[in-house]
């Protein structure tokens, strides 16, 4: 019985439809190649698509991280049968061996050479299973032995059973008083495993840029997921009998009591790895199956406080810094927690600062240490709050100030004080747009006269994943996408639709085959005109306030995402996923 063609048994699953497929054959029959690659080319089918069908058509099995046949055995020393250079080449990664058969995941089990390249390199028949080249290579990553996977290997010592005695910390404790990451994961070769794991773990984290490390028990399992660039992803989880003493470990870090489990508890210390220093701010917390550990992650070396590079467009730089140039007044920069308000806020102020000038910060906590700029903590059990900080800062004699968050009333006329008394005030507000600030500031109870005369500016963000420059690929925005962003970029004219190009994410070992790299801001800065000011003024009604500022030549977030797409920094899917659109 012959086989069935792989574009028969794609429609037959309704992953696309007869006419796709006629456009794909027409494709190929002018361009060459697999029809499973043009599917793909042409974003009729996803990879995983082609792969199942593929898998379907010549009866292997489809192997993924979700089925958990895509996962290597561990012990069978498959990472000397199949060197790694042979299997990243190759895009082949074994999974087990069974009756002296060596069961391997590929992307094509007719390609005959390869193959028989396998049997030569392992000396032994092979088992075949079919996944994607994009989990294939990430499974590579953290299976072979490298950077990626130090969690996986102080896990195999451990389950291996190696045991040793306590390890102070006193030979790896610099002068001022940081722990050097560096030296622990060297010099503990004796230690106990779960101070091994928190160092590996941390280690690990800081290498694949992680701004968060979540550690948590289930009533049968155990997750440990590194949030990269905004996203969670699973990492290899240790041993149940290990998390209370990992999670103690870190507790004696933070100078927490490792005795109670009962309520939440936070802290932070700070660490010492490749020469830079590390603040570890870190929170735990009581579960139903016991305590769940978040460390964030705060590495100063990987900020870089320039206004020219987070991702401001040029009209929306100048708008900013011309507010940020006044002599007296209120900016507000609104969006959700991590969103970058904070790294936005400090570029700013280090655009401005200079010796004449008096900055002043409050904020809980501090999270960027600028030279040159006084900053300060907020501790409400002392009764230091941001009300009362910023009352004291009034006496200090500041040029500008910056207050972390105006969370209340209190904060908010303070603020409103300090601005129309001849100073420069920047400060963050949860709301959803930027213009949302102005009823949340009415409800706190400024006026309306008050607020349209000493408000400067508004300004929200928003990050999206910068796509791998190495790997994104280019193509044609299908109808679909160009109809949405004539209809949301706010740009005239619009461009010719034939001459635009987006990039989608691929994937490779340079990102981790994650197909992003890095987050960037997207803004909307809405500069307060006089216009402006006369609605506030009137009825701050958000609308009218949106088509005023439109006129005037700003954009929101959607249009500014869509101006990050075309120009190859993010794609259509993540841009998306961070706004919302407001037509």
């Amino acid at each position: 019985m012959a086989h069935k063609l792989l574009g028969e048994i794609m429609v037959q699953a309704k992953w696309i439809d007869e006419e796709k497929l006629a456009k794909a054959l027409k494709f190929q029959a002018q361009q060459g190649g697999l029809i499973g690659e043009v599917l793909v080319k042409l974003h009729f089918a996803t990879e995983e698509q082609v792969a199942q069908a593929l898998a379907k058509q010549l009866g292997i099995v489809y192997a993924s991280k979700e089925n958990q046949i895509l996962n290597p055995e561990k012990g069978q020393s498959l990472e000397r049968i199949i060197p790694e250079k042979f299997a990243r080449d190759n895009a082949v990664v074994p999974l087990f061996i069974e009756d002296n058969m060596l069961a391997v995941a590929l992307t094509d089990p007719t390609n005959i050479m390869m193959l028989d390249n396998i049997k030569l390199v392992s000396g032994m028949e092979i088992q075949l299973f079919i996944s994607t080249k994009a989990q294939i290579l990430k499974v590579i990553d953290t299976f072979y032995q490298g950077q990626s996977n130090m969690i996986d290997t102080v896990l195999d010592k451990a389950l291996d059973g190696s045991k040793g005695g306590e390890t102070s910390d006193t030979d790896v404790i610099t002068p001022d008083g940081k722990l050097d990451l560096d030296k622990v994961i060297i010099g503990e070769s004796k230690g106990a495993q779960s101070i091994k794991l928190v160092n590996a773990i941390m280690k690990q984290a800081i290498s694949e840029r992680t701004s968060d490390i979540h550690l948590e028990k289930f009533d049968e399992k155990v997750s440990l997921r590194l949030r990269i660039d905004g996203v969670l992803y699973e990492r290899s989880a240790p041993p149940t009998d290990l998390v209370n003493a990992m999670i103690s470990r870190v507790k004696i870090l933070s100078k927490l009591d490792i005795s109670e489990r009962r309520l939440p508890q936070d802290g932070s210390f700070s660490i010492k790895y490749q020469n830079r220093i590390i603040e570890i701010r870190v929170s735990v917390c009581p579960t139903v199956f016991g305590e769940k550990l978040v460390m964030r992650i705060l590495d100063r070396g990987s900020v870089e406080l320039n206004v020219n590079i987070i991702g401001f467009e040029a009209r929306q730089r100048e708008d900013f810094l011309k507010a940020a140039s006044a002599p007296n007044g209120l900016i507000f920069l609104t969006g959700p927690t991590g969103s970058g308000k904070t790294t936005t806020l400090n570029a700013v102020l280090n655009t401005i600062k200079s010796p004449e000038l008096n900055i002043m910060t409050l904020e809980d906590p501090v999270e960027i240490k600028m030279e040159g700029i006084s900053q300060v903590q907020v501790k409400p059990a002392i009764g230091l709050t941001m009300a009362s900080g910023l009352r004291s800062f009034l006496r200090q004699d500041p040029d500008v100030i910056l207050v972390g968050e105006v969370r209340d009333n209190e904060t908010a006329e303070a603020c409103l004080k300090a601005a129309m008394t001849g100073h420069l005030v920047l400060s963050t507000l949860h709301t959803n747009s930027a213009l949302e600030a102005i009823p949340r500031l009415l409800d706190m109870g400024i006026e309306k006269y008050l607020l349209a005369s000493t408000l400067l500016c508004l300004a929200a963000q928003r990050l999206v994943r910068q796509l791998c420059p190495s790997c994104k690929s280019p193509y044609r925005p299908p109808q679909s996408e160009i109809d949405q962003f004539n209809a949301e970029s706010m740009l005239a004219p619009l461009p010719d639709p034939s001459k635009l190009t987006f990039y989608k994410a691929v994937g490779c070992p340079k990102c981790n085959n994650m197909g992003y790299k890095g987050r960037k801001a997207i803004y909307e800065v809405y500069f307060n005109t006089d216009a402006m000011k006369r609605i506030i003024y009137k009825d701050a009604d958000i609308q009218t306030l949106a088509l005023e500022a439109a006129k005037g030549g700003a954009w929101n977030l959607r249009a500014s995402g869509w101006r990050k797409v075309v120009a190859g920094v993010t794609s259509v899917e993540d841009m998306l996923s961070v706004t919302v659109s407001e037509r």
